[in-house]
């Protein structure tokens, strides 16, 4: 089983790393090399959680064989003990039988079934980490830039990355000129490659070490919480139509942002003629619109009409590069929130199916909507009606509480280590409780389970924090394949940068870095790579130890909802459950799912009495709904008004098309010079032509 271990996790990490990904990103519309860039900062991230229990049991084998190694033997007067002998000195053949044996018994330096040779981890580590940071730090923020930018140029979109990414480099060249500078004023110290790097590294993972710990201590007090919360249905009933109001608002102005943003499209298209030196720009940005959008202006368009310099004003270069910019903006946003709309009202359905099924008499659970499409018969065997009434209005609720305090168990422990892992003498950090109690017994499957739960929930709390925040429009992490490429790029950088002081933050919670427990025993191959923090003892010695300790203002601070608070305050509407405002919302999140629920009645009544109608009646008349319906387009606000006034009338449909397409799909039908259309052939990252 040598190394066998850790090629299985290797290959399983890439896996899981791959189903998050695809379950977040979209792998036939966004570049490969985003997808690519993007899913090799996860999986280098996780492979760090999960091999590194496995760098711990290693770890111990080697320490005792050290101490076996060293171990003076025993004098020439007795062998106390169970080798005792009733001769006074026994001959140099039983006697070092007698040593050997007691040895044994002391060290018993049993091998671990997912023992890694030597000289592996140390290579495997530098790999890992020296190739995250380089991605973190390098590559990806200059991606995450240049998709972002609307040049239309190689060298334009160069050097609005560079611009961007000024302050990043900036940041770090300021945190590691400082320690440098500290270091060479230092008489006592002298500089050499490896402390150097010791120093680069110390940078890195104090700059990390700030955001962990507010993404920790949010994490540890609402993991717990959601799910005690998610057994009240009243409460998740309540924040979904919370949820529902908001996302209305939201999916409303996104669609007017996208109408404007057209406008100003027709407008540019309009005015820039076929032989004008900047239409190649204007094509461009017209293969970012909607389908339906291309197709209007590809029809007002005349290209023999050419263009007067001397009486027409033309927009800039400049100016097209930012409508190009607000374009892929207005678009991805427009899509991710029908998305959203989307499954937020079958969230909302099956709460509502399931408070209504919770008094059902025949324990047979019914669902309003059923699917169109027949489910997996094998799993509707053993999950029929009855199992998911018994699940979903009786155990699911009792199986959330018990997950919940569990999980607030391992919270509180989290926070207490925190807070004592500097004491070496007592030993006051229970992680480094139970390591030490395995370790006396060298039971290695013990150890490996013990770090893999402990490092397992730590990188939950502050991972989950990391898809769950939110930074206006800009980074949002939407699942069901709705995350542009500058959010998944952006999760990338923050995934390396957390990671190693991480796992740091987790091997001094166990005493297993000698800098904390500081014992003379042999390092983890971990912590050897990452280098001696003696170079800068105000660090290893200072902040390292106390900075973590503020986890419990920051576990206090969410417990009481301080932040959404604060939020609320200034503007940003968050739930709360014990507000106007809130409860206003509610109401209005609560109508619209009402209205949502008619039209889909209304659309079932339709779909059952069209069974009966002759086929090709039935196709031509969807064909022409199909149609009216595809190129109609409230284009003034005058009409919208008058629309938003009707819908206290008869309740709409906000179910709007969902765009497919994407500026960086590789297959698609797409807009050419003059209205034609073409399936153009695989592009590049740089191409925009």
């Amino acid at each position: 089983m040598s190394g066998a271990a850790l090629g299985l996790e290797i290959v399983f990490v890439f896996f899981l790393a791959l189903f998050l990904l695809h379950r977040y990103g979209d792998f036939k519309k966004q570049h490969r090399l985003v997808i690519v860039g993007t899913l090799l900062a996860w999986y280098l991230c996780f492979l760090i959680v999960f091999i590194l229990p496995l760098d711990v049991s290693t770890t111990i084998y080697n320490r005792c064989k050290h101490a076996a190694a060293n171990s003076s033997p025993p004098e020439n007067s007795n062998i106390t003990g169970l080798y005792a002998t009733a001769t006074p000195v026994p001959s140099s053949c039983h006697l070092l039988i007698g040593y050997k044996l007691l040895l044994n018994s002391q060290h018993p330096c049993f091998k671990p079934w997912s023992y890694i040779p030597d000289g592996i981890m140390p290579i495997f580590w530098r790999v890992v980490y020296w190739t995250s940071q380089f991605l973190t730090w390098i590559l990806l923020p200059f991606m995450q830039s240049y998709a972002r930018s609307g040049g239309f140029s190689i060298t334009g979109k160069i050097k609005t990355a560079l611009i961007e990414n000024a302050i990043y480099y900036g940041t770090y060249l300021l945190i590691f000129g400082a320690f440098l500078i500290y270091v060479a004023v230092n008489p006592h110290l002298h500089l050499e490659w490896n402390q150097l790097q010791t120093i680069g590294i110390a940078a890195a993972n104090t700059w990390g070490l700030f955001l962990l710990v507010l993404l920790l201590g949010y994490g540890l007090v609402e993991i717990p919480r959601s799910y005690w919360n998610g057994a009240k249905r009243g409460y998740l009933l309540m924040k979904t139509y919370f949820k529902a109001a908001k996302l209305m608002t939201e999916k409303a102005d996104a669609e007017e942002t996208l109408e404007d943003v057209m406008e100003e499209v027709r407008k540019v298209n309009e005015s820039i003629k076929y032989n004008h030196p900047l239409r190649k720009c204007v094509d461009t940005i017209l293969k970012k619109c909607p389908t339906e959008y291309q197709e209007k202006m590809g029809r007002n368009m005349d290209d023999y009409e050419d263009f007067d310099e001397k009486h027409n004003t033309y927009p800039s270069e400049k100016s097209l590069v930012k409508l190009h910019k607000q374009v892929i903006y207005s678009v991805q946003r427009h899509r991710r929130t029908q998305v959203q709309w989307r499954i937020l009202l079958e969230q909302a359905f099956y709460l509502e199916d399931v408070a209504k099924n919770e008094t059902s008499a025949t324990r047979q659970f019914v669902h309003t909507f059923q699917s169109p499409e027949p489910e997996n018969k094998f799993i509707q065997y053993f999950y029929n009606p009855t199992v998911e009434w018994y699940w979903e209005c009786l155990l699911r609720p009792w199986f959330y509480r018990i997950l919940a305090v569990v999980l607030s168990v391992f919270s509180v422990i989290v926070v207490w280590s925190e807070c004592t892992f500097f004491s070496t003498t007592p030993v006051l950090s229970l992680f480094a409780v139970f390591i030490q109690l395995a370790e006396k017994t060298y039971n290695y499957i013990y150890i490996e389970i013990a770090c893999f739960l402990s490092i397992f929930f730590l990188s939950i709390c502050v991972y989950s924090t990391v898809f769950r925040i939110r930074v206006f429009n800009y980074y949002y992490l939407a699942s069901h394949h709705q995350t542009d490429a500058y959010s998944l790029l952006f999760s990338g950088m923050l995934f390396c940068r957390l990671t190693p002081p991480l796992c740091l933050n987790f091997l001094g919670l166990t005493h297993m870095d000698s800098s904390i427990s500081h014992q003379n025993t042999q390092p983890t191959a971990y912590t050897s790579i990452m280098g001696s923090m003696k170079v800068l003892s105000f660090i290893a010695d200072g902040f390292y130890i106390y900075y973590p300790m503020l986890v419990v203002i920051l576990c206090i601070a969410t417990y009481f909802s301080l932040g959404t608070r604060c939020l609320n305050l200034l503007g940003f509407q968050q739930f709360m459950g014990d507000n106007d405002m809130t409860s206003d919302l509610v109401d209005e999140g609560k109508e619209l799912i009402r209205r949502e629920r008619y039209g889909h009645n209304r659309e079932d009544s339709t779909r059952n009495r069209n069974i009966h109608i002759d086929p090709k009646e039935s196709n031509l008349s969807d064909l022409s709904t199909t149609r009216s319906s595809k190129y109609t387009r409230v284009n003034n606000r005058t009409e919208r008004d008058r629309i938003e006034l009707l819908q206290d009338v008869e309740p709409l449909d906000f179910n709007a098309e969902t765009f497919t397409d994407d500026p960086l799909e590789s297959k698609s039908e797409r807009y050419q010079p003059g209205g034609r259309y073409l399936s153009m052939s695989q592009t590049g990252i740089f191409d925009d032509v």
